[in-house]
Formats: C-alpha cells, sequence, structure tokens
C-alpha cells in the first residue's frame, strides 16, 4: 500500500497533478506558448550556436507558433484541452528560449495581457539565471503578487566540465545566486536537469539532486537528453558517440534521484517529451507512458517513495 504523503494516486512521488489539485481545488493545464524571444547564448552576448542539445525551436517544440500572437496560441491550444475537460483552469507557460532575455517594458507588454485571459490563474516563465536583471527582478516580484507565478530555471547538470561541453555557458555559482534572488522575493523556483549528458556517470546525476536538495527550490523537472537532428549533439554523437542510457538506467537513476529529494519538492516531470520525427535516440524515449508507468513499478518492486534515504 502507498502511504505516500503528497499522492492520490499510485504515484510515490509529489506529481504536479496532484500539486494543482491540492492547492487549486481543479484541474489545471500548462498552456505552451513562444513569445519569440532570442537567447544571449545564441546571439552572441555569452555565446552563439546554444546549448548543443537545443533544437531549432529552442526546446519549445510544444508551443504555440511565434508566428501568432500570444492570445491565438493560447486560444488555440486551450481549446483542444477544453474538449476533455470542462472547467479546468490554465497556466501559461512560456516555453521556447530564454523568457526573460528583453526589457522590461517589452516584457510587461508580453505578459500582462495573460493576465486577463479566461481562468488563467498563473504564468510559468522558463529563462536562464544569467538572464534576468535587478530590474526584471523587481517586476517578476510585482507580478509574483498578482498571479501565480513560477520562474523555471534551466541548470542540467552541476558537474561544470559537462556545463562547457554542452555550451551553457553560465556558472554554477550564477545559478545558485539567481535561485537566493528569486528566493528572497518569494518567487517560485522550478530547476530543469538532464540525465544522460555525454560521459557523465551515474553519480554525476545524483550528486545534481543532491545539490538541488540543499537549495530552496519548489519543483524540478527531469529529463533524458534526447538526440535531436540538426543539433550540435547530433554532430557530437555521431563524430565521438557517447553511451545513451537505456530505458532501465534512466529508471535506476531516476529513482535514486527522487528518494534523495525533499518529498515538498514538486516534481514538474520525469521524463522528456521529444518530437518523434526529430528523435535520432534514444527512441525508448517515445513510449512517454511507458516510462512512466515503468518508473512507478520500480518504485513500488523497492517499496521506495520521494525523500526515502533523507
Amino acid at each position: 500500500m502507498n502511504n505516500f504523503k503528497y499522492s492520490n494516486s499510485n504515484k510515490r512521488y509529489h506529481t504536479l497533478d496532484y500539486f494543482y489539485k491540492n492547492k487549486f481545488n481543479s484541474k489545471v493545464f500548462k498552456v505552451s506558448l513562444n513569445a519569440g524571444f532570442s537567447c544571449p547564448n545564441i546571439d552572441g552576448t555569452v555565446g552563439t550556436g546554444g546549448c548543443i542539445y537545443c533544437s531549432k525551436s529552442g526546446s519549445g517544440e510544444f508551443a504555440g507558433n511565434k508566428e501568432d500572437s500570444i492570445e491565438k496560441q493560447f486560444n488555440t491550444i486551450k481549446e483542444m484541452m477544453h474538449h476533455k475537460w470542462k472547467d479546468g483552469k490554465y497556466i501559461a507557460y512560456f516555453q521556447a528560449r530564454t523568457n526573460t532575455y528583453a526589457p522590461v517594458e517589452k516584457l510587461k507588454e508580453i505578459y500582462e495581457p495573460v493576465l486577463n485571459f479566461d481562468n488563467v490563474i498563473g504564468i510559468n516563465i522558463a529563462t536562464r539565471a544569467d538572464s534576468i536583471t535587478d530590474e526584471c527582478l523587481d517586476y517578476l516580484e510585482d507580478l509574483s503578487h498578482r498571479t501565480y507565478l513560477t520562474i523555471e530555471l534551466g541548470l542540467q547538470t552541476t558537474n561544470e566540465k559537462t556545463s562547457k561541453l554542452i555550451n551553457r555557458c553560465h556558472s554554477l555559482e550564477c545559478f545558485e545566486s539567481m535561485v537566493n534572488k528569486l528566493r528572497k522575493r518569494n518567487i517560485n523556483v522550478v530547476v530543469h536537469i538532464i540525465n544522460g549528458l555525454p560521459y557523465e556517470t551515474k553519480e554525476d546525476m545524483i550528486n545534481t539532486v543532491k545539490y538541488l536538495n540543499e537549495l530552496d527550490i519548489q519543483g524540478i523537472k527531469i529529463h533524458m537528453l534526447s538526440i535531436i537532428k540538426d543539433t550540435s549533439l547530433e554532430k557530437l554523437y555521431k563524430s565521438k558517440p557517447f553511451h545513451v542510457l537505456t530505458k532501465e538506467e534512466y529508471i535506476d537513476i531516476v529513482v535514486n534521484q527522487l528518494e534523495l529529494l525533499r518529498p515538498e519538492i514538486v516534481i514538474h516531470r520525469i521524463t522528456g517529451d521529444p518530437d518523434p520525427k526529430e528523435l535520432i535516440e534514444p527512441k525508448w524515449l517515445i513510449k512517454k507512458f511507458g516510462v512512466l508507468n515503468d518508473i512507478d513499478k520500480e518504485m513500488s518492486k523497492r517499496d521506495t517513495y520521494q525523500g526515502a534515504k533523507l
């Protein structure tokens, strides 16, 4: 029997669905939007070419069409969801590229109208730790008083050697400093990490989670590395092949990571969701629900749960 505190299902970890239902007393959907931002890692400010795994869409495969207005993008995606769940509430998720990488006046033009869309109860903003100015922090703090705001920061790994390889172009110190600045203003922080980065060991991946567990973060997204067509990562993989985690290895690592995370940290994602047409490896990622089910089975088999090893 599952006695994990933050669950209303067979899950032995703190799912986002559970968190939203408890907080908002409703089914909550994220609507992924593309506001057409760039990235300091692409335009030459700190680097060029972007992170090596980043696709042409800037990790916005399932976001709206950037040629459309934010309102049109939102309504198009919302309509699809509304057919399934009539009473859902929505979080506007600015997903593609670096969504604080613009002057504050420009950010206001993009974010403010969204607050007035029907049934929008929050905004999630995906960005980088090196792309939030003090002026932007002031604005985000103001925004957080008016809606349920979450800032998502891409860390991926604590291994600085890997960080250089993937062309992240900012330090761990920069990341930690931004987490602390956001939390001083009581802004929710969710961190993205990637398992299976080139040449990383299981120990490296476990260390990333151990480090994050010591920080004041509210959520985490765990991805498996996707090798996508037409990326620098694809070139690296073809010229200097590296080990791609098997599904079994990935599941083992994720379960170990979950055991080391405080139970109150919300697991926003536990596997990747690549576009099958663009995915080169690993092919097992395409069967997302199979991966999720196998994680549940493994946790049940081990009779373990999030935070069990703390």
